[in-house]
């Protein structure tokens, strides 16, 4: 029996100042289904989640939404006014007594409850918003970039909860990684139009291309057709002029339907213009180490970097991974140990914070007023590695419109910001490249424009980021600061670092040990397919989910042991009898998965 939608969109249509973001605009999400949102930045992708979640008003169109089906938004700027903590935000929708719930996802997303709402970070909250929406558990989530300001432990164990999860859910992330592993249907929004595929993300990129080379195609018949009609229009119209008149007409049917079509938004035009060339040592650290009144940041580290190097800094967040790049560019000075800086060096930096952008000056103002681009005696221009060019055109580089040129900067997207920081970065000659947090807002194009450019530039990078995906396409060598001064540099991106780390080969060693055969004869040796990269991934996580469900399972018969809970309130008990059950088979089917896997390699 077919199961009603949990959400139906049919016919919105959307302007905003002008532009139409959305015409005849219509969807559906049934349920079970785990969809990608995917498109460009400024695509509309956060504003259809909002008209999803029932927050903006579509000009035109139904939203329908059946009775008793909850669906819950995860916002990106929560308004946490009027609680005096992030767990009481957190917990504001919640039954009475089922505040636990908070907790258990709070160690999970590395947050404290207890952190006032004064003087939170944006990170902290924004996860004591994605906080809210696992612990309140409706029937539908949307999540837009969830994962952002998460480090990549935090990532991985929502990656887990997502996969375990029955729940449907809408997710907007730039982290293909997260996108891969959890989804199985992709909704892509291209110049208003919104196609769906049923399939995950994994397979976007191909579809993509070939919608795209499709479109093309179909656009390049059109031309030739509007030409050959204006020829004969030129040439044959005079002769039996009223029998052609259909035909005049259909010429200029085809011209307006050629003029309504939307021409593809280009990639930004990145490029980075290396500086002179460096010595061939670029970095020597020996023995260096930080502390912070009585916390330890680093210990007896040593790292060598060498020109052309790409190297990654991996670790939670406020392990220190910013602190380390300072000290290894000479910005910090550390309390012990060498850091010696090789010849020739011109460093740019990429910095999270954006604080090289002036919030409430125009895009214009931040170009022209930075001396470093600034061009003598030209207010209109820019100087972009050695060549005057024109502040416009330069913007429209990097895909903003003369609109946004006199606009201030606290009035971009998070994306938009980024790339107006690339523009101020790539304008300038460089040999190390400093890259903190990069990745945060870009679109999916974007990140692949920024691979491509890297994997050109002739100098050296240093890259502190979350993105897993990025980190393996991008980086030669993997630092993992792990807490308490420890920090290990690995060869090769974040997946050769995930398999050499130590508790990885150790859990490795103890279940090949534990899967030994206890016959008294010899074990006849079995045929074995091995592991995919994604498989051995999901063995490698499976020990730490099946932990966390064991300790729910825990915390929930712990809640239902209260004695007389059931007579009180028979609601909270059935509640957390049903959360007990759904844990217990997820469970179940966690060992018996992780039973299956290790057999198999």
């Amino acid at each position: 029996m077919a199961r009603a939608p949990l959400l139906q969109l049919s016919d919105i249509s959307l302007t905003f100042g002008g532009n139409p973001v959305f015409d005849g605009l219509s969807l559906v999400v049934q349920p079970g289904d785990r969809v990608a949102l995917v498109g460009r930045n400024g695509s509309g992708k956060s504003t259809l989640m909002k008209v999803m979640a029932g927050l903006v008003e579509p000009d035109r169109g139904l939203r329908v939404v059946p009775p008793g089906v909850s669906v819950g938004y995860m916002e990106q700027d929560p308004d946490l006014s009027g609680f005096e903590t992030l767990g009481d935000f957190a917990a504001s929708a919640l039954p009475e007594g089922e505040e636990y719930r908070v907790g258990m996802v709070a160690e999970g997303l590395k947050f404290n409850p207890e952190t006032p709402v004064a003087t939170a970070s944006g990170g902290e909250r924004r996860r004591a918003a994605l906080a809210k929406l696992l612990a309140e558990a409706p029937e539908l989530m949307l999540l837009d970039e969830p994962t952002n300001h998460l480090d990549i432990q935090a990532i991985e164990w929502l990656e887990a909860e997502l996969t375990g999860t029955r729940t449907a859910f809408v997710l907007i992330s730039h982290d293909r990684a997260f996108l891969r592993a959890l989804t199985k249907a992709t909704l892509w929004i291209d110049r208003g139009e919104v196609r769906r595929r049923e399939a995950g993300f994994d397979g976007f990129e191909e579809w993509r291309e070939t919608v795209w080379a499709e479109e093309d195609e179909a656009r390049h018949k059109l031309d030739r057709k509007i030409k050959a009609e204006a020829k004969w229009a030129v040439e044959g119209i005079s002769a039996r002029r009223k029998r052609n008149q259909g035909r005049v007409r259909a010429l200029a049917a085809l011209r307006a339907e050629r003029s309504s079509q939307i021409r593809r938004q280009g990639t930004a035009a990145l490029e980075i213009e290396s500086g002179t060339t460096s010595g061939k040592r670029v970095i020597e650290a020996k023995g260096i180490g930080k502390w912070f009144g009585d916390k330890t940041i680093l210990q007896g580290f040593d790292l060598r970097v060498l020109r052309g190097d790409r190297v990654a800094f991996v670790g939670p967040n406020g392990v220190g991974k910013t602190t380390l790049l300072k000290m290894l560019t000479g910005e910090v000075a550390p309390d012990e140990g060498v850091v010696t800086l090789g010849t020739n060096l011109e460093i740019a930096v990429f910095d999270q914070t954006r604080a090289q952008l002036a919030p409430e000056a125009t895009l214009w103002e931040n170009l022209t007023g930075d001396p470093l681009m600034a061009v003598s005696g030209a207010s209109d221009q820019v100087m972009v590695r050695g060549t005057p060019k024109h502040v416009v055109a330069y913007l429209k580089d990097f895909l903003f419109d003369e609109r946004q040129v006199r606009a201030p900067v606290r009035s971009l997207s998070g994306g938009e910001k980024a790339r107006l920081l690339l523009a101020k970065l790539m304008a300038r000659p460089s040999n190390l490249l400093i890259l903190d947090e990069p990745t945060n807002d870009l679109d999916v194009e974007t990140l692949d424009l920024l691979q491509d450019v890297l994997g050109d530039y002739d100098g050296t990078v240093l890259l502190v980021s979350h993105d897993r995906d990025f980190i393996d396409r991008i980086a030669t060598a993997t630092v993992a600061m792990e807490g308490n001064g420890r920090a290990t540099a690995y060869p090769g991106g974040w997946s050769d670092y995930a398999a050499q780390r130590p508790e990885a080969m150790a859990a490795a060693a103890a279940a090949a040990k534990a899967a030994k055969p206890v016959a008294r004869e010899p074990a006849k040796p079995s045929k074995t397919t091995g592991l995919s990269f994604t498989e051995r991934k999901r063995l490698d996580d499976l020990p730490g989910l099946i932990a966390r469900l064991e300790a729910e399972i825990a915390e929930l018969e712990e809640f239902l042991a209260v004695p007389d809970l059931y007579t009180k309130d028979p609601v909270k008990f059935r509640k957390g009898t049903e959360a007990l059950t759904e844990r217990q088979i997820a469970l179940q089917r966690a060992e018996e998965e992780w039973l299956a896997l290790e057999e198999r390699a």
